[in-house]
């Protein structure tokens, strides 16, 4: 991270859901000339580590071009899921902005 450094939410919107113990995550570019940048960047790996305190199992990307967007499938993130889990937002709606909060090298142009 540097100075020059962007915040992700200033790009792009995301959204979350869960089934079961998984959860959604799904991000869009404002502009479609970002997002090979958001794919660029936003690898399954770097993904699992933003969300490693949460402890997923697997984070799966699919890519989404003709939507300008992607989602992420993270397996093992909702510590058991509505059913099981203690935490506040037992669905995981607020993770998207786990996601939104990052920061990124800025894209070019």
């Amino acid at each position: 991270m540097t100075n020059q450094d962007v915040l992700l939410a200033d790009f792009a919107h995301a959204r979350a859901g869960d089934k079961g113990n998984t959860l959604n995550v799904a991000i869009f570019a404002f502009e479609s000339r970002h997002y090979a940048w958001l794919e660029q960047h936003l690898s399954e790996a770097a993904i699992a580590a933003r969300f490693d305190h949460r402890h997923p199992h697997k984070v799966t990307r699919y890519c989404l071009p003709h939507l300008d967007g992607m989602n992420f499938v993270i397996e093992g993130a909702l510590e058991g899921g509505v059913n099981q889990s203690a935490t506040l937002d037992r669905h995981g709606k607020s993770l998207s902005y786990l996601l939104l909060g990052m920061r990124l090298s800025p894209p070019d142009g």
